[in-house]
């Protein structure tokens, strides 16, 4: 069966900068599922899986633009300490959450005051070429609840 719309796709990944330097892998675990045409993965990832089948190892180099897209200055700014949420020492380069209108948002602290924070919401890897291993572990159809629910459920995938 091929990577399609409304099939789910387990597969695992190693994922490296420009300079070789591995960033994430998968390889060891469990492979990662999603629901092929729902937006779960980055785009350019999404789009190199379309036709494949289950097998086949490949290598994906993709642009700022096509991952996690490039980095927005306008993501950036001063807030009260008070709207953040982590455990034990506030410090740059910490990931943390900030609880926002719309819900709890992962952050990144650059600089620590007494009372605010300076933030950065763009994606940790925003700005940056990805560097992909892919190996596709498994590919079947959807079932209708996982189109419904817009992911893949199961080992791998999103459990209710």
């Amino acid at each position: 069966m091929q990577i399609a719309d409304r099939t789910v796709v387990s597969f695992h990944y190693l994922l490296r900068d420009d300079a070789g330097e591995e960033l994430e892998s998968s390889f060891g675990d469990s492979p990662t599922s999603y629901l092929h045409g729902a937006n779960n993965i980055i785009r350019g990832l999404e789009s190199a899986m379309q036709g494949r089948s289950a097998g086949e190892q490949f290598e994906v180099t993709l642009s700022a633009r096509e991952a996690y897209g490039e980095r927005n200055e306008a993501l950036k700014q001063r807030v009260p300490v008070k709207h953040l949420v982590y455990k034990g020492r506030l410090q740059p380069g910490r990931v943390v959450q900030l609880s926002t209108d719309k819900g709890m948002r992962s952050v990144t602290v650059t600089k620590v005051g007494r009372h605010s924070a300076d933030i950065d919401s763009n994606h940790p890897l925003a700005g940056r070429q990805l560097n992909f291993l892919v190996e596709i572990a498994d590919v079947r159809e959807a079932t209708r609840e996982e189109v419904d629910h817009g992911h893949a459920h199961g080992p791998g995938g999103h459990q209710h």
